[in-house]
């Protein structure tokens, strides 16, 4: 029997993979073991999930960020870059076209935008929840005080995500100002955790100075914190950043982690992300195929969407909801799964 494989099984039956592994697994040109891997994480997902892949619906709220991380798109210093806000009413109209098309959880997300403080958040979520009660309300909006997270979970917030970005903290600093500390995204998280939400962390997969050493801390980490869910993409360079000259993230090492990550926390939400999408003409398919078992079509307005630039070349910036929607429903299909209307919620967490 291949070794490699031997290893494959061993992550599966002990939620556990070492450094070697890690990068022998990222590295083999080995077919059969790269295919066993795959499958090993998709059967582990239809064994939780089963061939139900479920929606989350996207809105995207504001363009405006007072971070200056080295490498998105938003950036405060990226005067290049079209600020907007969504207005109130817009993302309740977001929502009500959501749920006539059949999604029950709605992703607030945007840049760290002070205009959204917490009253303001606060009555949107409220409204939100008293509208659709039986929807999950996620929110991606960053940093916020833990006095900020508790008010918006008693507001009705059901979930959180918040990358880590990196487990290691010189390269931490190495993606971000000085201002921003790496202990301080992590406490987020952990308050985040003990107020209750369900909490999604994660990073992007080829940012610039990661190694197998930092994916590796990176995996260890998802281990000891237990997120609900795990976003991971490849990165994607930004324009008018400084890391606009740095190559993309490499879709199959993206793959590759989805899979590992699925053997790691077979319970987990793990999404096939947008930015596979646009590294890959299938990209989302073959998340889904690796061991995903989540995908975010957009409900933002369209005439808002190129603007939410985080990275160059999204794809779906010109589509609407409907469109998406439908899309995401027909490409699914093709690969024998199908897109549910569900809240969508962690085994083991009642809704």
């Amino acid at each position: 029997m291949n070794t490699i494989i031997d290893s494959i099984d061993h992550i599966r039956e002990e939620r556990d993979i070492s450094r070697e592994v890690l990068e022998q697994l990222l590295t083999t040109d080995d077919a059969e073991v790269v295919e066993y891997l795959r499958k090993s994480a998709r059967d582990v997902a239809d064994s939780m999930y089963g061939k139900r892949i479920l929606l989350r619906g996207l809105i995207e709220i504001s363009s405006h960020c007072k971070n200056d991380c080295l490498y998105c798109g938003l950036r405060r210093s990226n005067r290049e870059a079209v600020r907007y806000r969504l207005t109130e009413e817009e993302i309740y109209d977001c929502c009500e076209q959501g749920y006539r098309l059949g999604f029950r959880t709605f992703v607030m997300q945007g840049g760290e935008d002070g205009w959204f403080n917490d009253e303001r958040m606060c009555r949107i979520v409220r409204t939100v929840r008293q509208q659709y009660p039986d929807c999950a309300i996620t929110l991606s909006l960053g940093e916020r005080s833990r006095e900020s997270y508790q008010a918006l979970y008693d507001a009705g917030a059901n979930r959180y995500l918040l990358r880590h970005e990196t487990a290691d903290a010189e390269h931490y600093a190495r993606l971000h100002p000085a201002e921003m500390s790496w202990q301080h995204r992590i406490d987020c998280l952990h308050a985040l955790k003990e107020i209750g939400y369900q909490v999604g962390c994660g990073f992007m997969v080829g940012s610039p100075y990661q190694t197998f050493d930092t994916l590796y801390k990176d995996l260890q980490f998802l281990r000891s914190f237990q997120p609900h869910m795990v976003g991971i993409g490849p990165f994607i360079a930004a324009h008018n950043t400084p890391f606009a000259d740095q190559p993309n993230g490499k879709v199959s090492y993206t793959l590759r982690l989805l899979s590992i990550i699925r053997l790691l926390l077979p319970n987990v939400l793990l999404p096939a992300t947008t930015a596979l999408g646009t590294l890959h003409p299938r990209g989302r398919e073959q998340g889904i195929l690796h061991g995903a078992n989540v995908v975010m079509p957009n409900l933002s307005p369209r005439e808002h969407r190129k603007d939410y630039a985080i990275y160059d070349n999204k794809i779906c910036t010109g589509d609407e909801a409907a469109e998406c929607r439908s899309c995401m429903e027909m490409r699914m299909r093709v690969i024998g799964y199908e897109t549910v209307v569900d809240r969508g919620d962690h085994l083991g967490i009642e809704s």
